[in-house]
């Protein structure tokens, strides 16, 4: 009994002394690949399956991969694979993927009553992307009731509404929860089998999804500032920050503008026999959904080539900053591009909403712009190689979906071979976790130079 106390307690401390040697960063992605790990372990369980259904440990890891990323792309059918049992663990899954692992996490150690030091602090910086430590216990609670209560009232709405469309009370309430939890946490989960195709002339359901949709994609800090605003009882007026006024101006401006050029690219297209409120709806839904929904209300394979490349291009760029989305996020492609403008007009530095942007923010949108473009070529790359009965226009579509975690396929995810099926997991694992954890991942610690040289220009374009 003392060797097997002693042994533990060896073990105890060679863990906490693996732990103090990892970053911040490190741990966040240790985190993630140990969800991944029992994920993949829920998931195998032939008790959530349905009868004489077998799953391969790739396609399981798939999908693991695919929930704990809230990506939404699958090898094999939900609603054929996975039971009731099933089901719960995927919105498991899906909460600790769309909320983050630390949001959860905090939760559970309040409960437990463990108190939050210093290096549970800086973890939930990192799996948040903040900059300070100031009210990251209060940050966490606050998204944790903030997106629990829209699942539920989602929920309710849906489940209600679907009393129509389903036999059952218990059947359209557990469809209208799955369907409130996978628009919330962007998922692209379904359990219909074939996404929201069936309510493609539903025009309320849709309304209810896109509004879950970016609710879930607009970023944890701007459903966080606009509820104070909302319950806000002082006189004196209340301001939004930089980051709201940025992030949520980008946000609807690529909705508008994806709508719009869906629109006009289908017109004469896949639109030519729909009336106007049909293509508008198309149109909306599939912009916002490219935001990081995943979900669909017609096959998207019917689009033409243009509007595929569009749509890659929306689901690259992905959601905002501190949400449940992926790609390069909003702020970034947002200061990318009134870069480029100001730099153009001759100006020094980047002015918008009566405030100048930090050098720092200009530097770091650039870097993981570059990275990710690297990332996503190399990707096509190789996909083209390892996949080569495939179109280009369906790898490129399945990459940025990837990337972008946000699992709008061309129907191609199924036909992957193995080392493909890998690429596409790297890519949502990546997209998850974010640019510049991956870069922290891989890069060496911080070393202060001692000494400079002198400054010489280049030729530059």
């Amino acid at each position: 009994m003392k060797i097997r106390v002693v042994r533990f307690l060896d073990l105890s401390k060679s863990s906490s002394k693996l732990t103090r040697r990892l970053s911040s960063v490190q741990l966040i992605v240790l985190f993630y690949l140990l969800a991944v790990l029992v994920s993949t372990v829920l998931l195998s369980l032939p008790f959530a399956h349905r009868e004489n259904v077998e799953l391969s440990l790739i396609d399981t890891v798939f999908t693991a991969v695919s929930a704990i990323s809230v990506t939404g792309l699958t090898v094999v059918s939900t609603v054929e694979t996975f039971n009731e049992v099933g089901y719960f663990i995927l919105v498991f899954i899906l909460q600790f993927g769309g909320i983050g692992i630390m949001t959860l996490g905090t939760f559970i150690w309040i409960l437990f009553g463990k108190k939050i030091g210093l290096k549970d602090r800086q973890l939930i910086m990192t799996d948040q992307n903040r900059s300070t430590f100031s009210g990251l216990v209060q940050l966490m609670k606050q998204i944790l009731v903030i997106i629990i209560a829209i699942e539920l009232i989602g929920a309710v709405i849906l489940g209600v509404h679907f009393l129509q469309y389903f036999p059952t009370w218990q059947e359209a309430f557990l469809q209208g929860f799955f369907a409130s939890v996978s628009a919330t946490t962007n998922a692209g989960f379904d359990i219909t089998g074939t996404s929201l195709i069936p309510f493609a002339n539903d025009y309320f359901v849709q309304t209810i999804n896109i509004i879950l949709l970016i609710l879930g994609a607009i970023g944890f800090p701007v459903l966080i500032e606009v509820k104070d605003f909302i319950t806000k009882k002082s006189t004196i007026r209340h301001r939004f920050s930089l980051f709201t006024k940025l992030t949520t101006t980008t946000f609807f401006i690529l909705i508008v503008l994806g709508t719009l050029f869906i629109f006009l690219f289908e017109k004469n297209h896949f639109f030519a026999d729909k009336t106007w409120h049909e293509s508008l709806f198309y149109s909306l839904f599939q912009s916002t959904s490219t935001r990081n929904g995943g979900l669909a209300t017609m096959d998207v394979s019917q689009f033409t080539d243009p509007t595929l490349l569009f749509i890659s291009g929306l689901m690259f760029i992905g959601a905002s900053p501190s949400s449940v989305g992926g790609g390069i996020r909003t702020t970034t492609f947002a200061i990318m591009i009134l870069s480029i403008y100001f730099y153009a007009k001759g100006k020094d530095s980047i002015k918008v909403f009566g405030r100048e942007v930090d050098p720092e923010d200009v530097r770091k949108s650039f870097i993981v712009i570059t990275t990710a473009v690297m990332i996503c070529s190399t990707s096509i790359i190789l996909m083209s190689i390892l996949e080569p009965t495939f179109e280009l226009i369906e790898i490129i579509f399945e990459v940025s979906s990837a990337f972008g975690t946000t699992g709008l396929s061309m129907g191609i995810t199924p036909e992957l071979s193995t080392v493909g099926k890998l690429v596409i997991i790297i890519l949502m694992f990546v997209g998850r976790i974010g640019i510049f954890s991956f870069l922290f991942l891989i890069r060496g610690k911080t070393v202060k130079e001692n000494f400079k040289f002198p400054k010489e220009k280049v030729i530059i374009g």
